[in-house]
């Protein structure tokens, strides 16, 4: 079968059009998927994760730009010290995806978390971050594939999380891997509060 050639256009930051081949774009794309490695989050990682953080964050939340108290959470939230504590205390809690050992990931589970709804209480997906760039390859799906499993291995048979009730994209995903609503909830920042939805799926071995 022939494939056809097609032209991406797009803005470069020194405001030059450039245009790409995008059939080399998606053969790239691929190989690069197939190059991902998972594993266990350690010390080292840190600094790389509280970018990788900062910016999935930012790109996904900041939709009216970054006001004083969304730099405030997250400085604070991100901070390397912070996710040195958490590896260290928990080493199964952080699970990364890295390219040529360059993190684009990342899974973090917290264990024994009381929801905002419903009494619910038992680990919590608290974060599944993919750097833009390496979203729609599946490596959001192998993350969670890889913090339900290490939930498994801990004897525990339900995993819950929240997300932003705005967040179509997340939510359908999650719907897709059979997590369901339970309630909203109100995350509050300083002054400002996001309503989410809390989901949760029950465990198969």
């Amino acid at each position: 079968m022939k494939i056809k050639k097609r032209l991406l256009h797009w803005e470069t930051t020194s405001g030059k059009a450039e245009y790409v081949n995008c059939r080399f774009l998606h053969l790239k794309r691929n190989k690069m998927t197939q190059d991902i490695q998972y594993r266990k989050a350690v010390l080292s990682d840190a600094k790389k994760l509280s970018i990788l953080y900062k910016q999935v964050y930012i790109q996904t939340y900041g939709i009216e730009g970054v006001s004083d108290e969304f730099a405030n959470f997250i400085t604070k939230q991100f901070a390397v010290e912070r996710l040195e504590n958490i590896i260290q205390s928990n080493p199964d809690s952080v699970i990364v995806a890295a390219h040529k050992n360059n993190l684009v990931g990342v899974a973090e589970i917290e264990f024994d978390k009381k929801a905002p709804v419903n009494g619910i209480a038992g680990p919590e997906l608290n974060k599944l971050y993919i750097l833009e760039w390496f979203c729609g390859r599946g490596i959001g799906y192998r993350l969670l594939m890889e913090a339900e499993q290490t939930v498994l291995s801990k004897g525990d048979k339900w995993m819950w999380l929240w997300v932003l009730d705005s967040n179509n994209r997340a939510i359908r995903f999650y719907e897709r891997q059979q997590y369901e609503p339970k309630g909203k909830a109100t995350f509050q920042m300083e002054h400002n509060k996001y309503e989410n939805i809390v989901m949760m799926k029950q465990l198969k071995m």
